[in-house]
């Protein structure tokens, strides 16, 4: 919303010769009137944009001169200087422009004069030999022919002498290109240059009307020479595949161009053309100049691109209009769509697919015009019902879904495009009948279209183009529901931008449909009811995405068309905004109305905040908004506030109130999302306000009497003004607030986020500028002392965000007093940067670079460059004072590194210890990174300071290269305990032998068993060790040293190198020539650098390692393919071919890594090919995909697979590279053949890679998988879509499919032959059939079904599996049931005596799949649908033996139940219908028989070790239960239903048990919540007793966990009262006995028992006084088991139960007037509600905010805050829980009691953080222990929170509430911890804050919790301590930032 400044335009100014100066000299006049003067004074001017203003006087003193009728010498001169200098000026400058309009102008007498002028200067231009200068002629010749009168007639007169010159030229420069093949740099530019002249040509024929005579002159004359010149020359363009596509694909413009001209008679052009597109030119019949221009396109086989540009060239270049070519021309037309479509099926290069769409989509566009006054003929052959529009139709299908934009885009157009061409053809023929209904082809087209599934993204694109051509009234009549349909869609991101366009194209047309047709406004309610109904629902009840991107795409353009439905709609939403409040996962109607209402301000349709507030919504409304529970919902309340389509419009007061309300407690935001929206959003006011300051600043300026133009205020701007800057400062304030010790992640990030952005937005003004507000003048001390120790953040982000914020502070504001200080930051920053905790380094980074950048090092590190200062002064002194400071600190750490490194080649694991090196690596980086290393001052200095960073790279790296390239980097220190593994590790410690003075990596040693060790104690403790083992530090004390450090400081080690040399190569200057004076990198360091990368890319084996070499690596390659320098520029292809040569020769003395995954090789390729400029022909990678495709394949060599892994493993790097785009797609179809044949090899090294690379194929393929369903139709694709892509796909697999079916079907069922199997039916079961794949493919899938059904005869389980799966998309919907049929029928009768099982399983799987996706598809409850399913019905019970006993096989018994359950569910919802004739087909009857003949009835004989039995009897139990429940819900007598629930609970086996139980809790838990129809069947009611008996003796863990569910749901008072009589258990008993199960069990029963004990007490306490009474004892057990279950450490589930207890009792127990439960247990419930409002989880937030809203939405409590009965945010739910309790304690009268436990809260006594901080010093660092990372939870938010309460409830308390006892003990304790925490800080060391921030930390937040409690007890004494302990403890900088807890205002 800023407003953005206009970029300055500059233009080049123009310069004449010397000797045109000296001419206009001595033609100037004395007056400096004429023309010459006017010149002269022009071109003397160093400024383009001024010359303009002179340029455009030339013409109307020319006129003046014209009255004279004279053309003097002077003005002849003048005019041919004129030309000289537009011809000198380049084609792009703005001046040459203005020339050529200006001289158009110029008055006819000058005409001739200037032609002439203009000629003989062009003749110089056209006399050029310098080829370099060939491309300013081209650009010249161009600019003359377009618009420019002059620039034409002196080209016209100079035809000849052009044409040569471009023949000429062309020819020289593409003979120039040749010699320099392989340098891209030169190349590209040359080949720009045939580009250009080219396009010239052809502007040139197409411009000049002589041309157009050329046939009537001689063939020997010199222009027709030059045409026939330039025509050989484009046909040689067309056939290079050399060249670059754009200048084939012009000279295919070009020859056709020429040859419309050239070629007579015209008439028989387009016979010549059809002839050459088809190549049947007959050589005898064409003239012979012809023949010999196009000889190659006569006479040989043309390329694809070729011929492809060739009907570009003739749809583009011939006239189509009228039918002027007659028949022959519709011949043509004919005869180019069939060459496109052969086409369409060769080529596969991205590039040329999408030429080809273009063209196809042209030459609709010209059958478009030449249908228009066609022959009849052609238009049947255009029809609807044609071929041609057949193919295009199925063209469209199978590339609507195509990876490229454009080519989509292309489709699109195709399709507008046919459906004008069948206008166009029905137009006469079928003028006498009219309607929509006779049109077969359009209603054909539509109902197909919506047939499909609505994840096909051409779906919507086609839909949108037949609303344009139908209108919407069809589709609505035929789809009455589709703005439903499609809005449910908008759940998926994919989807959403094609479904908004969509419905904005339906209901605009919909609109103008009803309003042409409306007599009243009536229609609008229709209109709503169709599009603004649906939306209204989904916002209030759809998911999350659903609703945001409907808000985001749907509403604006609902909006945008029709903003009077903005009423409507709030209306609507208003009257059940109450009854709908929303929830943490429900944004309820009040969420749907803030989004509507922001919506509408940001676009406009409200027009003022007036209307917004006072009209639509209330004030209560927008609070409750702002801290709702629902995160979209405050977000949409904060963007009404803050959006708004006016950027001048004035901010109010109570909006400003309302944005300090929401910044409160909405900053500790745990989903990025949220937090960056609202960051974005008060970025948004804070322009608002400083855009609408500007305007009261005029205002106020200009003393209008006049009421200034703030029309919420009325008030005088000033007062506005004023008010601004209170609230800037404000909110400045806040955000500096938030950034307290210990404050969280989220925190720290908004609030620094939004700081930088008012920084951003208000910036520091320089001159007269009027700033409302600048934060400069709110930093004091203490905040900026806050800002730098945000550098100590863990978080990377943190420290970005803190670093750029000070950067934008004025260097005023940066400043330290004490020199001391400064040298203590300094050295802070040097020992972070060696700490072996890795996030150190990163600190001290940040630190040096801010010291660096505000010059503030200390004075002494400055010393040795004072000369360098003093020299330097003249130039920008703030870039050389950067620069010279950078410059020390990196010597200084060069020089530390230098000694560090020196140590570490003694010793590693000292370093390890001690000193690990990567820290200062990352330093130098860090401060390299923010230098321009582009234009140094002190070149001098940097060359020997970056030849020494080179060199101790390389140190390094050698010193820690063994670890990294060992075969077990992981394992290379010997960690083991016991001496077999120690004796393993030997081989690995002599392979590397890295350089160390002990003996450690010599032998391997048994070490103790504990986590990490003193080294000492391996001396004593182990023999043969020479040397003392032990590491000693700086200060020489023993260091543990693990493996995991030493690993660690290697890897990093060569991260930062990796890092650093790729910096340098990416940022320094490189040497053109040796003495170049700008440069600092030589040719040979970049050398030796490629060569460091190539060592550790290929022989590295840690990942870390190489993967981030390879991130150095490819800032290398990328600098590389632009360098000029053509010998480097070559390295990288260099380097290719040499891998490549190591890889195919596979000697075994290569160095290559060969492990699993080929470690860096892949990596390597990869950044080789990769930096491959995109936009040319990317030959390497076509190159270097041949090799490894042929290296992928079997091999017939046995004996060496490397190379064909390594292949692979490349393959699969290449085709995961999303850079390399759709040029890695031609190559997708070999990589699958690969992998597939890969699967079968006898090495288990290439099945592994095999794998591999298929699964990146099928992602590469299919997309990346978006969701849980393996076979989600998003990453799916039609049969037709993946064979036109991938066509050399279609035999392959269908061979290989063949051949596995082969196998298969083969008497011994051999299993090893073809390992594929699994491959093949992957690929396929990924494919569907669409009902728009029509029938002019040769590519049917129809093949692929007999083979995919033999697989289904597969000896394995899961490939008979897979193969069913396969067989779905391959079946049509409506050929599903005869498909099931033929499958029923080749199954077995029972008198049949051989058969196999296995084949019997495949069969049926097959059928049970089929069946699943036919009653899934859209035939649902129509007539077909019934009737093929009765049909099916009635054939499985022909087989219906197979599910009975005669069947021994269970599994396959288990499949044929699931089809019958299948069966039954769908034949249960027909039967709710209109009561098909199923009952008598018996089908029911046979369903009962077999469940009463099975095992559940009759018992088993059999045992677990049986195959199949636990699918048998899960599959038999659904069965059974769905029986029970169709015939309880049909009222039949239990004697009718085969087995009862109760008799299934009874089972022995725990499968059944769980099934049943499954479905009776689904039952339960629906009738709880109030969804079913009639509540439970009668059957299911009275079945508490039997739960309660189960539940006694059940043993099966989750059975008893799913029956505790149950009684859970159903209501205590069915089952309480049965319990003594089932179970023998008093009320009390069952309670203790539920808790006992609580505190016992696993988490799961656990939780379900804590749910159930707290459902039981709050029945029994509000039941009569007798039963409560009789709980009362047990509930001090369960106050115990809730407390125990808030631990921060416990399962989530565990405290979502406590939370659910806690709400359940809530008003029993927590908030009741007259407290059950003491008040230490009820202050102890309060103390949990308020850790879970603390948790780290958000779903325990959730719940225990439930429970604080419902604690204040009681009837004592409701007026203890204003957000009663509101869904609230847990950030707020912490303060009002507080607010409820302090409310409690009054009316409860127990202030005096409660009061103690309290500040005990406030000061921490329950964390004895006496002993906590005392031990604080004796814990030693680990290596990855971080500080304490908080996502949410803040200590002193808590405290803050409490200590306001309690202040308020003391000075609201008439009664002094401690007695002076209690008052002194605290005291005591309180000051006691103060005296150690003064302590303590003594003790910690100087910058304590960055060395010891954990500690710092700690005693920071302990230090405020004690002040603050310290204060209460001051103010119950009477009196405020202006002093105390506490305050002078921290004795530091920081205290100025002390948490404000003597703020008493409240946030609401």
């Amino acid at each position: 919303m800023g407003v953005k400044k206009k970029k300055e335009m500059q233009i080049t100014a123009l310069t004449i010769c010397h000797q045109d100066l000296e001419t206009l000299r001595f033609l100037a006049d004395v007056e400096g009137k004429n023309l010459a003067s006017l010149l002269l004074y022009c071109v003397q001017l160093t400024d383009g944009v001024s010359q303009i203003h002179y340029v455009k006087q030339i013409v109307p003193l020319l006129e003046k001169a014209d009255k004279n009728g004279t053309c003097d010498p002077i003005i002849r001169s003048c005019l041919d200087i004129l030309a000289g200098i537009y011809l000198s000026l380049s084609v792009k400058n703005p001046l040459k422009k203005v020339l050529a309009s200006s001289l158009n102008g110029l008055p006819e007498f000058f005409l001739t004069e200037a032609i002439q002028s203009f000629t003989s200067r062009l003749q110089e231009e056209l006399n050029t030999t310098d080829l370099y200068s060939y491309r300013k002629v081209i650009d010249n010749i161009s600019s003359c022919m377009e618009n420019f009168d002059l620039g034409r007639a002196g080209v016209n007169n100079l035809l000849k002498n052009v044409l040569h010159f471009l023949q000429k030229s062309l020819i020289e420069i593409s003979e120039e290109n040749r010699k320099f093949a392989g340098n891209r740099i030169v190349q590209t530019q040359l080949m720009n240059d045939l580009l250009v002249g080219t396009r010239v040509s052809v502007m040139l024929v197409q411009k000049i009307q002589d041309i157009q005579r050329i046939h009537l002159k001689t063939s020997n004359s010199p222009t027709w020479q030059s045409m026939c010149g330039l025509l050989s020359i484009f046909t040689k363009f067309l056939s290079d595949d050399d060249l670059l596509q754009a200048i084939q694909s012009t000279s295919g413009l070009a020859v056709i161009l020429f040859i419309k001209a050239m070629f007579h008679p015209p008439e028989k052009i387009p016979d010549l053309i059809s002839s050459l597109l088809l190549h049947s030119v007959d050589c005898t019949s064409i003239p012979d100049w012809f023949l010999n221009c196009c000889r190659s396109l006569c006479c040989t086989d043309v390329s694809q691109s070729t011929l492809l540009f060739l009907c570009q060239g003739t749809l583009t270049m011939l006239d189509w209009q009228n039918g002027s070519m007659g028949l022959s021309g519709e011949a043509l037309l004919l005869n180019i769509v069939h060459i496109l479509f052969t086409l369409s099926s060769q080529i596969k290069e991205s590039t040329l697919e999408l030429f080809l769409s273009r063209i196809l989509a042209s030459w609709t566009n010209s059958a478009i015009h030449v249908l228009k006054s066609s022959s009849p003929s052609l238009k049947n052959s255009l029809n609807g019902k044609s071929s041609v529009v057949g193919r295009l139709l199925e063209y469209v299908y199978t590339h609507w879904e195509h990876p490229l934009d454009a080519l989509r885009h292309q489709t699109k157009i195709i399709f507008r495009n046919i459906l004008q061409m069948h206008q166009l053809t029905k137009e006469k023929s079928n003028s006498e009948v009219s309607g929509l209904a006779a049109d077969h082809f359009i209603c054909d087209l539509t109902e197909g279209l919506l047939r499909l599934e609505w994840h096909v993204k051409g779906k919507y694109m086609c839909l949108g183009c037949l609303v344009d051509y139908i209108g919407i009234g069809h589709i609505l009549a035929l789809a009455k529901t589709i703005p439903s349909q499609i809005l449910e869609v908008m759940g998926d991101q994919s989807l959403v931008p094609y479904a908004s366009d969509l419905l904005e194209t339906m209901f605009r047309s919909h609109k103008n449909h009803l309003k042409s047709q409306a007599l009243d406004s009536t229609w609008i309610d229709e209109w709503h009811e169709t599009w603004v109904s649906p939306l209204l629902f989904i916002l209030c009840e759809g998911n999350l995405d659903q609703k945001s991107y409907v808000i985001d795409y749907y509403l604006p353009k609902l909006l945008n068309c029709s903003p009077e439905s903005l009423s409507y709609m709030v209306k609507i939403l208003q009257t059940s905004a109450d009854a709908k409040t929303g929830s943490y996962n429900s944004r309820g109607a009040l969420g749907a109305l803030m989004a509507c209402l922001r919506t509408a301000r940001a676009h406009g349709h409200l027009q003022s905040a007036t209307d917004t507030w006072r009209n639509l919504v209330s004030s209560a409304r927008i609070k409750q908004g702002l801290i709702h529970q629902h995160c979209q919902v405050r977000i949409d309340t904060l963007g009404l506030l803050c959006e708004s389509n006016r950027s001048t419009e004035i901010v109010s007061t109570e909006e400003m109130q309302w944005i300090q309300f929401f910044i409160t407690y909405n900053l500790n935001s745990q989903s990025p999302g949220v937090r960056q929206q609202i960051c974005s959003l008060l970025k948004k006011l804070f322009c608002r306000i400083q855009e609408s300051s500007q305007v009261l600043y005029k205002q106020e300026q200009s003393r209008s009497k006049h009421e200034p133009e703030n029309e919420l205020t009325k008030q005088h701007p000033s007062v506005s003004l004023q008010q601004y800057k209170n609230f800037m400062s404000s909110i400045c304030s806040h955000l500096f607030e938030a950034l307290f010790p210990g404050s969280s992640y989220p925190t720290r990030f908004s609030a620094l986020t939004i700081l930088g952005s008012i920084a951003e937005v208000f910036p520091v003004t320089e001159g007269q500028v009027q700033a409302v507000y600048q934060l400069s003048h709110d930093i004091d001390v203490g905040r900026f002392q806050t800002l730098m120790e945000c550098f100590t953040s863990t978080f990377e982000e943190v420290k970005i965000l803190a670093f750029d914020l000070l950067m934008k502070l004025p260097k005023t504001v940066v400043q330290f007093q004490d020199s001391e200080k400064l040298q203590g930051l300094f050295q802070a920053a040097l020992e972070l940067s060696s700490s072996t905790k890795p996030y150190d380094c990163v600190t001290a980074s940040y630190l040096l670079n801010f010291l660096i950048w505000q010059d503030v090092l200390p004075s002494s590190l400055s010393d040795s460059l004072k000369t360098q200062q003093t020299a330097c002064g003249d130039g920008d002194k703030s870039a050389i004072m950067v620069e010279r400071n950078t410059l020390m600190v990196i010597k200084c750490l060069l020089e530390n590194l230098e000694e560090e490194v020196s140590q570490a080649e003694n010793s590693l694991l000292q370093a390890a210890a001690s000193f690990p090196l990567y820290g200062r690596v990352h330093c130098v980086t860090g401060a390299l990174q923010r230098l321009s290393l582009n234009n140094l001052q002190l070149v001098s200095e940097w060359r020997p300071v970056i030849e020494k960073l080179l060199l101790m790279s390389y140190r390094l790296s050698a010193v820690v290269s063994p670890v990294i390239q060992s075969s077990s980097p992981e394992g290379l220190i010997p960690m083991d305990t016991d001496s077999e593994s120690a004796s393993r590790l030997q081989t690995i410690l002599n392979e590397i032998q890295p350089r160390d003075t002990n003996d450690y990596f010599t032998q391997a040693k048994i070490l103790k068993e504990h986590d990490s060790f003193d080294l000492e104690d391996l001396n004593v403790s182990v023999q043969n060790i020479g040397a003392s083992a032990e590491v000693k530090g700086k200060e020489r004390k023993t260091c543990d040293v693990t493996a995991q450090m030493v690993l660690v400081c290697c890897w990093r080690s060569m991260k930062e190198v990796a890092l650093l040399l790729g910096t340098l190569c990416q940022l320094l200057p490189m040497q053109s020539v040796p003495e170049s004076s700008n440069g600092l990198l030589t040719e040979e360091q970049v050398k030796e650098i490629g060569d460091y990368f190539k060592q550790h890319l290929l022989q590295s084996r840690h990942r870390g390692a190489f993967e981030l070499a390879y991130t150095g690596f490819v800032k290398l390659t990328e600098i590389l393919n632009r360098c000029p320098n053509v010998s480097l520029q070559k390295l990288p292809e260099q380097w290719l071919w040499n891998v490549l040569e190591e890889i195919k020769c596979s000697d075994p003395s290569s160095k290559l890594c060969a492990t699993r995954r080929s470690a860096g090789i892949p990596f390597y390729i990869q950044a080789l090919l990769a930096s491959e400029p995109k936009k040319g022909k990317m030959d390497l990678l076509k190159i270097t995909m041949k090799e490894l495709i042929s290296l992928a394949g079997p091999t017939d060599d046995s004996q060496s697979t490397v190379p064909q892994v390594h292949a692979l493993n490349i393959l699969r790097a290449l085709f995961r590279d999303t850079r390399l785009g759709e040029n890695i797609i031609p190559f997708v179809a070999d990589g699958a053949k690969a992998a597939i044949l890969g699967f079968t090899s006898p090495v288990w090294a290439v099945r592994n890679s095999s794998t591999l690379l298929f699964s990146t194929l099928i992602t590469r393929i299919f997309g990346v998988k978006r969701g849980k369903d393996e076979l989600s139709k998003k990453n799916r694709m039609t049969g037709s879509e993946f064979f036109s892509r991938f066509p050399e796909l279609y035999p392959f697999l269908l061979q290989q499919l063949e051949a596995v079916a082969n196998t298969v079907d083969s008497d011994t069922g051999e299993l090893n032959r073809h390992p594929s199997m699994f491959l093949l039916l992957l690929v396929l079961g990924r494919l569907y059939p669409s009902p728009m794949d029509g029938t002019y493919s040769a590519l049917s899938m129809a093949p692929f079904i007999p083979f995919i059904m033999r697989c289904g005869r597969s000896p394995v389980y899961r490939s008979r599996e897979m193969a069913a799966r396969a067989l779905v998309p391959f079946v049509m919907v409506d050929e599903i049931p005869t498909t099931i049929r033929t499958l029923l029928a080749k199954l077995p009768n029972c008198t049949d005596q051989h058969f196999r099982q296995n084949h019997i399983h495949g069969t049926l799987l097959q059928v049970f799949h089929l069946l699943q996706a036919f009653t899934d598809s859209k035939y649902r409850l129509n007539t077909y649908f019934q009737q093929e399913l009765a049909d099916v019905a009635v054939c499985t019970r022909a087989k219906l033996w197979l599910a009975e006993r005669q069947n021994p096989c269970l599994v396959t018994r288990a499949v044929y139940i699931d089809i019958l359950f299948l069966l039954t569910r769908c034949l249960d919802k027909l039967t709710k219908g209109n009561q098909p004739a199923v009952e008598c087909l018996g089908f029911w009857e046979d369903v009962r028989r077999i469940i009463s003949g099975s095992e559940l009835i009759t018992g088993f004989t059999y045992t677990f070790t049986v195959p199949g039995l636990p699918q048998y009897l899960q599959s038999l139990t659904k069965l059974a239960i769905t029986t029970a429940a169709v015939a309880a819900q049909a009222g039949e007598q239990a004697g009718n239903i085969p087995i009862s629930f109760s008799q299934l609970l009874e089972s022995s086996f725990p499968e059944v048990r769980l099934l049943t139980l499954e479905a009776l809790l689904e039952r339960f838990s629906t009738a709880a919540l109030g969804l079913g129809e009639k509540g439970l069947p009668p059957l299911q009611r009275n079945m508490g007793e039997t739960f309660l008996m189960l539940a006694v003796k059940e043993n099966h863990p989750e059975c008893f966990c799913k029956i505790l569910k149950i009684l859970h749901c159903m209501d205590p008072s069915e089952w309480l009262s049965h319990m003594q009589r089932c179970i023998h258990l008093t009320p009390k008993e069952f309670l203790i006995w539920t808790m006992d199960i609580a505190s016992s069990e696993r988490s799961e029963v656990q939780s379900v028992a804590l749910r159930l004990a707290s459902r039981v007490i709050a029945h029994h306490l509000q039941m009569c006084e007798e039963t409560r009474d009789s709980v009362a004892p047990t509930l001090k057990q369960w106050v115990q088991l809730v407390v125990s279950s808030c631990g921060e450490h416990l399962p989530t589930e565990s405290r979502l139960a406590a939370a659910e207890a806690l709400t359940s009792t809530t008003p029993f127990l927590l908030t009741s007037p007259h407290p059950v439960l003491g008040l230490q247990d009820t202050l102890a419930l309060w103390r949990c509600v308020l850790t879970l409002l603390q948790s780290e989880e958000q779903a325990v937030r959730d719940a225990a905010t439930g429970t604080v809203v419902t604690a204040m939405s009681q009837e004592n409590t409701c007026r203890s805050t204003e957000f009663a009965f509101c869904q609230v945010d847990a950030s707020i739910a912490l303060t009002l829980a507080l607010a409820v309790l302090c409310d409690l304690l009054q009316q409860w009268d127990q202030l005096a009691l409660g009061l103690p436990v309290l500040l005990g809260w406030l000061l921490g006594e329950d964390a004895d953080f006496v002993v906590h901080l005392e031990n604080t010093h004796q814990v030693e660092d680990y290596l990855f222990e971080k500080a304490e990372i908080n996502f949410w939870a803040e200590t002193l938010i808590f405290v803050k929170y409490l200590h306001e309460h309690l202040l308020r409830l003391l000075s609201t308390s008439s009664c002094r509430p401690l007695s002076p006892e209690s008052l002194c003990h605290l005291r005591r304790t309180a000051s006691e911890q103060g005296h150690l925490l003064s302590q303590l800080f003594r003790e910690l060391p100087p910058a304590a804050e960055f060395l010891k921030t954990v500690e710092f930390t700690r005693l920071r937040i302990q230090e405020e919790r004690t002040l603050a409690c310290l204060q209460l007890l001051a103010f119950l004494e009477g009196k405020e301590r202006e002093d105390t302990p506490v305050r002078r403890a921290s004795d530091s900088p920081a205290e100025a930032n002390q948490f404000t807890l003597a703020k008493t205002e409240t946030a609401h």
